[in-house]
């Protein structure tokens, strides 16, 4: 199997069943999931240099608001207010393990690597850290209060909010 071939079965057999289950919707490598003011959103990002040996990529993750989809139906990568990496989310002993290392697109699959093996790393990486992360993101202060942190990030989500609290005057 080719590295390609074994990103696409890790997305089929469990990143796009598991984001499914979460309540998540997707086109092509995006998943989203609506709340009320907001989505989430999770986009998979490859590498441009990426060959059939060896994949690298990464997850851009973050919150829109929804009054500003132009589509209320599908949400792409260039809707998130705050596109930070997976690793934004993860906790700091999950930053670096055999699939995450200095000098890749956070993530690296080449033709060698264990297709269990991997989808165990990045089911930790999704079930104890980001996910629980996204799942307590239920409503605007929240993700305010979140992305805080972030500095850029935050400030801009904020100024979205405010600007559309100001526009509902």
């Amino acid at each position: 199997m080719t590295a390609k071939d074994k990103q696409i079965e890790f997305i089929k057999s469990y990143l796009k069943p598991k984001l499914k289950e979460e309540g998540f919707r997707t086109s092509g490598q995006t998943w989203w999931k609506m709340k009320d003011d907001f989505f989430i959103v999770i986009n998979l990002q490859n590498s441009q240099w990426n060959s059939k040996e060896e994949m690298s990529f990464c997850f851009n993750i973050g919150v829109g608001l929804t009054a500003n989809l132009t589509d209320k139906k599908k949400v792409t990568h260039f809707d998130n207010l705050t596109p930070l990496r997976e690793d934004s989310y993860l906790s700091k002993n999950r930053k670096k393990h055999k699939f995450r290392k200095e000098g890749w697109l956070d993530y690296l699959m080449t033709e060698k690597t264990d297709l269990n093996d991997f989808t165990k790393e990045l089911k930790i990486d999704f079930e104890e850290d980001i996910l629980p992360k996204l799942n307590g993101l239920q409503n605007i202060k929240d993700c305010l209060e979140f992305y805080r942190q972030f500095d850029i990030w935050g400030s801009n989500l904020q100024r979205k909010v405010n600007q559309l609290r100001q526009n509902e005057k």
